[in-house]
This record gives structure tokens, sequence and C-alpha cells, in this order.
């Protein structure tokens, strides 16, 4: 008999099964999860529109003036809150009509609110001085309240918010002066929008 009768002969042993996944296996897995959460994670966000209606986000803004502002403190007034960026030119175009708008409407109970959207804060009061704009605003650190709460999609954007907190209008693009005016008249008026 020859070598290789004798090993044809003997019965082999099979090879041990391995048992669970392998390293390369686990990487795959754990980057395909990944991929996928992250698709679904941008598909939820890009569904997500500004609120047009119902209570508005609240937030804290901290002005260029060091003063702090939280949207619910003032509910009884009508809030006209502005997002804009200085190297924005229809931001720089509405300007003085938010500004006018303040001017007009600030003694009757309406806060114009500026927030401003992914701004150098140089930059931002810079844009304030030019303009003369004297209402209060702030920089959005971290686009906190622009991103997460307002999901504006760029600037300008406007939330007019009647005296109870709730979103009575929203104007993406620029404000038209006198549009917002006939809104702002009849939210002080008691009237239905």
């Amino acid at each position: 008999m020859s070598d290789i009768d004798t090993l044809l002969d003997e019965p082999s042993e099979p090879a041990p099964r391995k048992r669970g996944l392998s390293a390369g296996t686990m990487i795959l897995i754990v980057g395909l999860v990944a991929v996928v959460a992250t698709i679904g994670v941008a598909l939820l966000r890009s569904q997500q529109a500004q609120p047009e209606s119902g209570q508005a986000p609240n937030f804290t803004l901290t002005t260029f003036d060091g003063e702090t502002i939280q949207l619910s403190d003032l509910q009884g007034q009508v809030v006209v809150l502005n997002f804009w960026a200085s190297w924005c030119i229809p931001c720089q175009v509405e300007s003085p009509a938010l500004q006018a708008i303040w001017d007009d409407y600030r003694d009757r109970g309406v806060v114009v609110l500026g927030v401003a959207y992914a701004d150098d804060p140089d930059d931002s009061q810079a844009f304030i001085t030019q303009y003369g704009l004297t209402y209060p605003s702030g920089s959005d650190v971290g686009t906190v309240i622009s991103r997460q709460l307002y999901h504006i999609t760029g600037v300008p954007e406007t939330f007019i918010i009647d005296q109870n907190g709730e979103i009575a209008d929203f104007i993406f693009g620029e404000i038209e002066p006198d549009a917002a005016r006939a809104t702002l008249d009849s939210l002080l008026e008691g009237e239905a929008i």
C-alpha cells in the first residue's frame, strides 16, 4: 500500500467550524449601519420645514448689546423674528423696512428681533451700524435657533409671532413691508389673519 492509499483510507477529521463573525464582517456591518443611519437622518432633516403655524419654538438669544432675550418672555407682544446675515444682499435691502416697522410699531407692542445666521459677529455689528438698526439683534451661535428650531433654508426668513406665541405668518425671502404691516395691524386689532 502506498502512502497515498494510506491517507485515503484514514478517516480525516473535519476542520473545526468557526463560530461568530469575522472581524472584517463586523466592520462591514458597522459601516453599513452607519451609512444607513446617516442617510436616514439626512432624509428626516430634509423633510423638516419651517414652522408656519402653531406655537413658536422658544429660545434664548444674547443680543450684541449683551441683553438676554427669551422668546417666551415676549408673550403678550407681537414679535417680528427675522433671520439675516451681513453677507446677504436681500437682507441689506430689507433692513430699512424692518427698522421702519420697529420705529412705527414698538410703542404699540411689537418687537422686531433679529437673529444673525452663520455670520461673523464683527461683520454683524458692522451691518447693524451701517444700516442704523436699533432693534435687538444677536448671533445664533452654532445655528441652533435657525437650523434646529426654525429649520430655515436661507436668509432672509421672517416669522411673525402673535401675542399668544403662535406663528401668525412666515415670510420666505425679503419682507414685503405693506403685507407685513397689514399682518401686524390685524394682530394688534385682534382680527383673525
